[in-house]
């Protein structure tokens, strides 16, 4: 019994030193603005790498924390330095809720997979993940800001939802590219290092 006392202990020191230092990356690059890549009318980011490799290292609570972590340092961006669509950012339905669901996706694939290989298990819940963040951003617009999106942008309200999900693919694709390219090793040597 004190054993499997010790034994949950040392998980949830575990976990919480992941968050706290995987947090740390978060913070550092939402602080800077290094985690967001401003591209023509939205930002691309790079923030949901540490939410990945969180979820499938420490679990999907881990992941969910610090995806909140990257939630609210997305309002804080689109607070400091506004730009076109800022008006969505700062609701935490569209910043918030789909980074949160990074992690949990993230870890479920992960762990799920019928893949063997685990290389290729990470890059399945990273390629996920990362959709998970561009395409629930990007929906929750849709669903929330379709109209005032489409004044922001100039274009006729009935063609933004095509003009949206234009903006998850030349967004999404490149996301998931690098996130998969940074978590792969990554993760690998965590495990490793774990072993």
């Amino acid at each position: 019994m004190i054993n499997n006392s010790i034994q949950k202990r040392r998980i949830k020191t575990n976990q919480l030193t992941t968050i706290g230092m995987l947090s740390a990356i978060c913070v550092v690059l939402g602080l800077t603005g290094y985690g967001f890549i401003p591209l023509p009318g939205a930002k691309a980011t790079i923030m949901h790498i540490p939410v990945i490799i969180g979820s499938i290292i420490g679990g999907p609570m881990v992941g969910m924390t610090i995806g909140l972590i990257f939630g609210i340092f997305s309002i804080m961006q689109n607070i400091m330095a506004p730009n076109i669509l800022s008006f969505a950012f700062i609701n935490p339905l569209v910043s918030v809720l789909p980074r949160v669901l990074i992690g949990f996706t993230s870890y479920y694939v992960y762990n799920l997979s019928f893949i063997k290989k685990d290389s290729l298990k990470i890059g399945l819940a990273t390629v996920i993940g990362s959709l998970t963040n561009t395409f629930g951003v990007l929906t929750m617009i849709y669903i929330l800001y379709a109209a005032k999106f489409a004044v922001s942008k100039g274009i006729d309200p009935s063609i933004a939802a095509k003009t949206i999900y234009g903006i998850a693919v030349i967004n999404g694709v490149p996301e998931a590219i690098i996130a998969t390219i940074i978590t792969i090793p990554v993760i690998l040597s965590i495990k490793k290092i774990k072993k």
